[in-house]
């Protein structure tokens, strides 16, 4: 089932668009993923093949010729539909090659096709009705050394330290591993559900868009662990976690120091996904990482809709 919907924006001059609500059915995915892929703002999260691993029932507002698309997270509780942002999946909302003005995104947003929604729009897509939330970016287009001198001088501690413990650290651990340790370790949030994160690792590996990455003891006892998913020009910082020992010999910090030297000097930026504890986000500035801010739209969130 289709639904078309007609409006005019303006850029240079004026142009008459089509929008299309389609169902997953109706989505051509080749088209799609070559949207996302040479998207302005593109995010991997917006890739078929993520939605599918998160949001198996996603639809979809397209324009013609998929200049523009945005993904639409359906979900149903009680036989009502609505929209949800997915697990792991930080911002989603339009995406094109093209410029996403003011006219664009106010279209898109009035003609969402369901009641209920919560949903975040990334960073290209500003709309003033919605609510601002923090992300953390840096960009690596640099030296190394440059880099490291706009650390925080608490960051700098950390790394002198976890320089003393003797830790090394090993890409493409085994996704068995990496689930493993995770899920085995305390956490202090919510953690995905494990077939939703298995079935992400899993694809994610497939498509050469993601690597775990453990950071491993002296005595070779895994203590910190990172999912890291990769595009064309940035690296994500998707889940990561320590154990007790890892916290103590500053584990997590000696990985991030790790990547950066890795991919410093190269076109690349390294995006954090931000946090509003401030515990966290300080953690993210302290590797110099800028303010990203990113938008959250929200609209009749009954109680028995809200995750649980």
């Amino acid at each position: 089932m289709t639904k078309s919907i007609t409006f005019v924006y303006t850029s240079v001059k004026s142009v008459y668009m089509k929008l299309k609500h389609l169902r997953n059915k109706s989505i051509d995915f080749k088209r799609w993923d070559t949207c996302i892929s040479e998207s302005k703002n593109h995010l991997t999260y917006a890739f078929s093949w993520y939605l599918d691993a998160v949001s198996p029932d996603w639809e979809a507002l397209v324009s013609k010729d998929y200049d523009y698309v945005m993904p639409l997270p359906v979900k149903s509780r009680y036989g009502f539909p609505y929209l949800v942002q997915p697990l792991l999946t930080q911002q989603l909302g339009i995406f094109s090659k093209h410029d996403i003005n003011k006219e664009v995104v106010e279209t898109f947003m009035k003609e969402i096709p369901y009641f209920s929604y919560e949903l975040n729009l990334n960073e290209q897509n500003f709309y003033e009705k919605a609510l601002i939330y923090p992300n953390f970016i840096l960009d690596l287009n640099k030296p190394y050394k440059d880099i490291f001198s706009a650390y925080s001088k608490n960051c700098k501690r950390n790394i002198e330290k976890s320089n003393t413990k003797k830790l090394r650290v090993q890409p493409n651990i085994t996704k068995e591993s990496f689930l493993s340790f995770f899920f085995s370790v305390d956490k202090h949030y919510l953690s995905p559900h494990q077939p939703i994160l298995k079935r992400l690792i899993e694809k994610g590996i497939s498509e050469n868009a993601l690597i775990l990455y453990g950071v491993f003891s002296a005595e070779n006892h895994l203590v910190a662990g990172l999912c890291l998913l990769e595009s064309s020009n940035r690296l994500t910082y998707l889940l990561s976690t320590s154990s007790t020992e890892g916290r103590k010999s500053s584990a997590m910090f000696f990985l991030i120091d790790y990547l950066i030297h890795k991919h410093a000097e190269k076109n690349y930026v390294l995006d954090f996904e931000g946090s509003r504890v401030e515990g966290i986000a300080r953690l993210y500035r302290g590797f110099g990482a800028k303010y990203h801010p990113y938008y959250i739209l929200k609209r009749f969130r009954p109680s028995f809709l809200i995750r649980k």
